[in-house]
């Protein structure tokens, strides 16, 4: 069993965002984060549970933890029939950030996933961890942009 922090944060929404994973496979760990000049923190949460997945070598059996209701629901509740109604929110109106949403569906089905929802900031030692990352991502680009 495989665990799997993730997270998303942005400076403003839209604005500068960052998204971190971390893998937890028995005693071995593997930390990964990015940035985007310009996206919004519902991209970066979904990022950061796409870019866990791409980095998994075979099918895995694994628990994902997020604190983002958006992505738990969002895989969980809502996305057997955003499909069905073409991408279409229960309203009519086009899912927001569709993108991300099919890149994750893509990658799921391989997998057996276990979605947890944390609360954030609540001191889980791996969320704060994937928090801090996804902060430093967004740090590191914008000095990157201030030079």
């Amino acid at each position: 069993m495989i665990e799997i922090y993730t997270d998303g944060a942005c400076r403003g929404n839209p604005g500068p965002g960052g998204w971190a994973a971390l893998l937890i496979m028995g005693d071995s760990e593997k930390e990964m984060n990015g940035a985007e000049a310009l996206t919004t923190n519902n991209r970066m949460e979904l990022t950061a549970v796409i870019r866990a997945l791409e980095a998994l070598k075979r099918p895995v059996q694994a628990c994902i933890y997020t604190d983002s209701e958006y992505v738990r629901r969002g895989i969980t509740e809502w996305l057997r029939n955003w499909k069905q109604r073409g991408w279409r929110t229960a309203d009519r109106k086009p899912v927001k950030n569709q993108d991300l949403w099919q890149r994750l569906d893509e990658l799921v089905p391989a997998h057996r996933l276990d979605w947890r929802w944390v609360r954030g900031h609540s001191g889980v030692p791996g969320n704060e961890r994937v928090d801090r990352l996804a902060n430093e991502a967004i740090d590191s680009l914008q000095q990157g942009l201030m030079r």
